[in-house]
């Protein structure tokens, strides 16, 4: 089982159970107890998840760097769906966001010379070590909580760029008006980076659909695609499909 995927076990295992322990790990996955520790190790290291009395526990600190462990299989499946619409060599905007930087990760890894233009410090940092993508930080005013920029530096330099695709993130969707924001100025810089990209893009698992957020970041007018889980519930799915706009589902 190559590495990525036997880590991704082990967060779904630790989602699912609570805790695991290394010995348990080890015989699920049929690897060596050294081996589960050092892919722990990584896993530490990214904040996913934590050690606690000799268990690995999803990290519970509420801030993006451990927010990423929550659903973490339902967002990574997501992820890859998306990272299907984008081809090798290819140069697309990613807004910031725990599926958005999954996203990132996979076309850091899975694409050939892709160029990855973000607002996200956290994604440029999650996927530093990735080999096959180069990295365009957007600058602005530091948001610390979710370690993205904002405001008119960002607006003024996303709008240097054209690209097809733009892929963003919601915090809640309303019916009847479209996708939410918790944050007026993520939100409001989001809405700008999208201006300089052909197709915006929807990440989002299904259970943000039970949310509302602050503020619209898109309508349904404004956007042409949506990659969710098949968990979207129907009545939502078919008022986004009756405007046209493509609902892409990841199987759980």
């Amino acid at each position: 089982m190559p590495m990525q995927e036997r880590q991704d076990k082990i967060i779904e295992l630790v989602n699912q159970n609570h805790k695991m322990d290394v010995v348990t790990l080890a015989k699920l996955l049929k690897v060596s107890q050294v081996t589960i520790r050092k892919d722990l190790d990584m896993l530490v290291e990214k904040s996913i998840i934590q050690r606690v009395h000799g268990y690995a526990v999803i990290n519970e600190t509420g801030d993006l760097s451990t927010r990423i462990g929550h659903n973490y299989n339902r967002k990574k499946k997501i992820a890859i769906l998306a990272a299907a619409m984008v081809e090798d060599g290819e140069t697309v905007m990613i807004e910031s966001g725990t599926t958005c930087a999954l996203l990132a990760e996979v076309l850091a890894t899975r694409k050939k010379n892709v160029t990855i233009i973000t607002n996200s410090a956290f994604t440029a940092s999650y996927i530093k070590e990735a080999p096959n993508a180069k990295i365009v930080l957007l600058g602005g005013d530091y948001q610390l909580k979710s370690q993205v920029v904002v405001g008119p530096v960002t607006k003024r330099c996303a709008s240097d760029f054209s690209v097809d695709k733009i892929f963003v993130g919601a915090d809640g969707y309303k019916q009847g008006v479209g996708f939410t924001g918790a944050d007026l100025m993520r939100t409001d810089t989001m809405k700008a980076m999208a201006q300089s990209a052909k197709r915006v893009i929807i990440l989002t698992d299904s259970t943000k659909f039970g949310s509302r957020g602050l503020i619209t970041s898109f309508t349904l007018k404004e956007i042409q695609d949506v990659i969710t889980d098949s968990e979207i519930p129907l009545e939502i799915r078919r008022e986004i499909e009756d405007h046209g706009i493509c609902v892409h589902m990841a199987k759980l």
